[in-house]
């Protein structure tokens, strides 16, 4: 049996693990809620959100670099915040990967209907679950190369259609030769037709958009050089999928007036077709597919590696810590995949309704890890004594800002009628596992744990 997590990731894995997730249904299904709440302002939305989350991915990445570790920001907030703090964060990201999890099986299955429309959609999402968690109990390196190409597979067709999209704007391909140019941006209500209410609403739908990319983080224990490999990832990720996101939104308004987007399918489909693309709805499809996978993919390995983590300090089964021999938490990853089973029973008993439910709840998880990420690296960044080789610029103010916008999104999550049963989920979490911290002796244990480590 291996004693330690294998350093198999190299940076071209790490990368493309991080646009794997945050390159999935947030773009291809979610943004079609933005852009209804804001219309053309969602990308100044997206930009000012992006700028956010690049902060906090400093901020980790920072860490990261220095100390990578096992659970990463769990660990991070155990080491400086406290265990109790570790334990709640812990717990709670793998909660996250679970619901992202079921989402994104779900999301398979929808899809597949499309194609075997016989078939009952549960049976997708078991054949999912069986797929992704035999790709998670083989060595890493194998988990990590699947992602590539899970990922590229998404990242070529988002760039394809920006490319053939720009195309239509300013040399009419697919519409006679006629530029349509970006008029549609301004004259269908202005850049804030639902006033600049419009746009705010849409920042919490935004950052589930964009959760998942903390991947980096879980990532650093595994990665091969991290010192090098995390700072890479993390510069290179963050500007690549605001182009995605932003070019991809910028073209599509640009081409259809924004408050008829959904009406007529898929924008990505509608794209395609105009470029002369008649497999177009099969072609997206796939990539769809192909998209909930990857992002399926990296909860599994998210989830399994921390439930590993937490092992290790007391504050999880002690068998949950156990490596096979190639490196892999086997008894993480199968816990993990029999939790997600739980989505194909859903599947089963509510199909129509179970996406919906999954990700209203998230988005309390997503901003409850990167509020932990920012407050640790603030008692990490005063314990240095001198500034390391990759830090966050402007530093406190940078912080300062973050945090204020998280707090921001939680206040908007609880203005909105729609989103406000995620604060009343994650409060009874957060109490739930403090009932479980006392009534189960998780602090003793974890004492227990450590005193005896190696």
């Amino acid at each position: 049996m291996s004693e330690q997590l294998q350093r198999q990731l190299t940076p071209r894995h790490i990368t493309f693990m991080a646009l794997g997730m945050c390159i999935g249904a947030g773009l291809f299904l979610g943004s079609a809620s933005t852009i209804k709440l804001a219309g053309p302002s969602v990308l100044i939305a997206y930009l000012f959100g992006g700028t956010m989350i690049f902060v906090i991915m400093r901020a980790l990445g920072e860490m990261a670099a220095h100390e990578p570790i096992a659970g990463s920001f769990s660990a991070y907030a155990h080491k400086y915040l406290g265990a109790y703090a570790g334990y709640l964060t812990g717990w709670n990201y793998w909660v996250l990967m679970m619901g992202v999890g079921i989402a994104e099986s779900t999301a398979v299955g929808i899809y597949m209907k499309d194609w075997f429309p016989e078939l009952p959609q549960w049976i997708w999402a078991f054949a999912s679950v069986v797929m992704i968690g035999g790709l998670n109990l083989m060595a890493v390196k194998v988990y990590g190369e699947m992602e590539f190409w899970f990922a590229l597979i998404k990242v070529l067709t988002v760039v394809l259609m920006i490319l053939g999209g720009f195309g239509i704007i300013w040399f009419g391909w697919g519409n006679g030769g006629q530029p349509v140019g970006i008029s549609n941006l301004w004259t269908h209500g202005g850049w804030f037709p639902n006033g600049f209410t419009g746009m705010v609403l849409a920042l919490p739908v935004l950052v589930f958009s964009f959760g998942g990319i903390e991947t980096i983080g879980m990532a650093a224990a595994e990665a091969a050089h991290p010192e090098r490999t995390i700072p890479k990832a993390v510069n290179s990720v963050i500007w690549r999928i605001l182009i995605f996101y932003i070019g991809s939104l910028f073209v599509i308004m640009a081409i259809y007036p924004w408050d008829e987007l959904g009406t007529q399918g898929s924008p990505f489909v509608t794209t395609f077709a105009k470029l002369g693309i008649p497999q177009a709805a099969g072609l997206i499809n796939f990539v769809v597919i192909t998209a909930a996978l990857s992002s399926f993919n990296s909860t599994t390995f998210s989830g399994s590696r921390m439930l590993h983590s937490l092992a290790t300090k007391g504050q999880a089964p002690a068998a949950m810590g156990h490596l096979s021999g190639s490196g892999v938490p086997v008894h993480g990853v199968v816990v993990t995949i029999f939790f997600l089973l739980l989505g194909v029973l859903m599947n089963y008993l509510v199909p129509e309704r179970i996406f919906g439910m999954i990700m209203s709840i998230l988005a309390f998880n997503t901003v409850w890890t990167w509020g932990t990420v920012l407050v640790a690296h603030w008692r990490f960044h005063r314990r240095q004594p001198e500034p390391l080789p990759f830090r966050l610029r402007l530093w406190p103010f940078s912080s300062v800002l973050a945090l204020a916008f998280l707090a921001f999104v939680l206040v908007m999550l609880g203005y909105s009628p729609d989103t406000r049963v995620a604060l009343y989920v994650g409060a009874g979490w957060l109490v739930l596992l403090t009932v479980a911290y006392r009534v189960f002796g998780i602090d003793r244990r974890m004492r227990a744990t450590l005193a005896t480590a190696p």
